[in-house]
């Protein structure tokens, strides 16, 4: 069984454990069928379009 050499340092196990490897919030565009935010390359939940096409059908 393997067996660490050395003890890995508090600044080394801090710096892994950091914050840099969350995940960031997504980005949102406005959809320009009816201006609300969206995500990019998605259909508009609030009126259907994608890519100036009418892809689901809200009533």
């Amino acid at each position: 069984m393997a067996v660490p050499a050395r003890k890995v340092s508090k600044a080394r196990r801090d710096k892994r454990r950091s914050s840099v490897w969350k995940m960031n919030a997504p980005e949102l565009v406005r959809c320009p069928q009816c201006g609300e935010y969206k995500r990019p390359h998605r259909v508009c939940l609030n009126c259907g379009y994608y890519n100036g096409r009418q892809v689901l059908n809200k009533d």
